[in-house]
């Protein structure tokens, strides 16, 4: 029975890291559009939301 750690090994040299490069480029640009969403909801409104009744 060959080693398993050898045979992952050979594949992932085979492959190279371009599957790596392209799940960190996804992620970095889902991340960075929730960033936005989150940061610039605030901005949505006229302010009346957060205003005191005083």
């Amino acid at each position: 029975m060959p080693d398993t750690a050898a045979l992952l090994a050979a594949a992932a040299g085979q492959q190279g890291l371009g599957n790596t490069l392209r799940v960190a480029l996804i992620t970095l640009i889902v991340g960075g559009a929730l960033l936005a969403w989150f940061l610039l909801r605030g901005y949505r409104g006229n302010g009346a939301d957060d205003s005191d009744n005083d």
